[in-house]
């Protein structure tokens, strides 16, 4: 993520003299004269990217940042160390490869997702290898979204969602999950109005994308939650796409349900994951999809007229770090479980040094995001120094510069009329060097007690 905004950010300040850094602004095309370069109308409605803006914010101020989801520390050994080996081992390896995904990976992954939801998956026809789960999702809403086509998406949801479809030419309906308690509460208690969302659904509506384990909640959805879903998406023969990139990361005694795998939904669902989350190696950008062939056929038709194939020694280390796991998946030292409770231990450790400075932390059941309300905080902070429309802008954008810890504004993650939902909130990561967590915690307490 941090190398996506990078880029991004490089982006805006070459490409064009008009990209403005602003929350509340478009992208607007450059002209000399005529609008003949201008930017293509399919992305003019385009929301300038929170990353963008915030990494420009990391750079210039050198917060503790908090904001960024990637972790501060290494992977596995083994993960880097095949990394090494293959491209230093066999040169062909350092070649082009199939363009769908390198061989040895899809079968690493249709072994695996064939035992975890208990269907034999084709490696060749039913699992795509993309640069990032990003991609896969790009892939996903391109191949099956047209003009005028509706897709469903939970608030607050990753950023990228909303532009992809809009510029696909679909048509955004948006349902926020609400928190059902006030206080400190947990993922769980955040949850959608099942009158309101099946309002939602007409012979337009074409996609849902369902993201589980949530970010930046952490939600788990729990399987009434999945059946209400499912049942809508049968019952108007709707797509879904499941972004389930922190399936490993669930806490005990929290279990993450597919929903691929509830009865009549494998024809209707495209499930993403991603090497980054999983192996805790976010620079390596590597995701996949899995689900029916008709459906990844489609999105093979993008991936070959963009990318065409993903780098051979990335995916080849992948390969090799599935092929561990899976050799010791249930024992206590597999990574995939190993990893979950290491993050659990740093979730609390988080949402209790951010309760004792006033906030009011959601306590998630799964990922390394954490949501906390801050507004008790209101008057340790002067948010009349920023000029933001929405108040979680201004609050961590003051923190940024004059406590120098980073988060980042949920509103972010909502479309314009329900951005006032997160207004109260901040994201922070945990998935951080104990030492990074406890500098955090002495900073926080030390802004508290002036």
């Amino acid at each position: 993520m941090l190398q996506r905004a990078l880029n991004q950010l490089r982006f805006c300040q070459h490409i064009s003299r008009s990209c403005i850094i602003g929350s509340s602004q478009r992208f607007m095309a450059s002209s000399s004269g005529s609008e003949k370069f201008g930017l293509p109308k399919r992305y003019q409605e385009a929301t300038e990217s929170v990353w963008v803006e915030y990494v420009a914010l990391a750079l210039k101020y050198k917060p503790l940042n908090l904001g960024q989801g990637f972790p501060d520390y290494p992977p596995p050994s083994y993960v880097t160390k095949a990394l090494s080996d293959v491209a230093n081992g066999d040169h062909l390896l350092n070649q082009y490869t199939r363009g769908f995904g390198h061989p040895r990976l899809v079968q690493a992954l249709a072994k695996a997702y064939s035992q975890w939801i208990g269907r034999e998956i084709d490696p060749n026809n039913e699992v795509l290898v993309t640069v990032g789960a990003y991609q896969s999702l790009y892939n996903a809403i391109y191949g099956h979204i047209d003009h005028g086509d509706e897709a469903i998406i939970i608030e607050p949801f990753y950023d990228c969602y909303y532009d992809m479809i809009k510029s696909a030419g679909g048509v955004v309906r948006a349902i926020p999950l609400k928190p059902t308690k006030s206080g400190i509460i947990s993922s769980a208690d955040w949850k959608l109005d099942p009158v309101e969302f099946e309002k939602l659904f007409n012979n337009k509506t074409k996609m849902l994308i369902l993201n589980t384990p949530h970010n930046p909640l952490g939600k788990v959805f729990h399987l009434d939650e999945l059946t209400m879903i499912a049942d809508l998406c049968k019952k108007w023969n709707v797509l879904v796409i499941a972004d389930e990139v922190y399936e490993h990361m669930v806490f005990e005694p929290n279990q993450h349900i597919r929903i691929c795998t509830l009865p009549g939904m494998w024809e209707r669902t495209l499930t993403i994951g991603s090497a980054g989350k999983t192996f805790s190696a976010t620079g390596w950008k590597l995701g996949w999809t899995y689900g029916p062939s008709n459906l990844i056929r489609n999105m093979q038709l993008v991936h070959q007229n963009s990318v065409y194939t993903c780098a051979t020694p990335l995916q080849e280390a992948a390969a090799i770090g599935f092929e561990h796991e899976l050799s010791r998946f249930n024992q206590s030292d597999s990574f995939f479980k190993s990893l979950a409770v290491e993050l659990k231990d740093k979730r609390d450790y988080m949402a209790t040094f951010l309760t004792e400075v006033g906030f009011e932390p959601t306590i998630p059941e799964a990922g390394y995001f954490m949501i906390a309300d801050w507004s008790h905080l209101a008057n340790k902070v002067d948010l009349t120094t920023e000029t933001d429309e929405f108040k979680d802008y201004r609050f961590t954008k003051y923190m940024t510069k004059n406590v120098s810890l980073q988060g980042i504004p949920p509103s972010a993650f909502y479309t314009k009329p329900n951005k006032h939902l997160g207004e109260n909130f901040v994201r922070y990561c945990y998935i951080k060097k104990d030492e990074t967590l406890q500098k955090a915690a002495d900073i926080l307490k030390k802004w508290y007690n002036n």
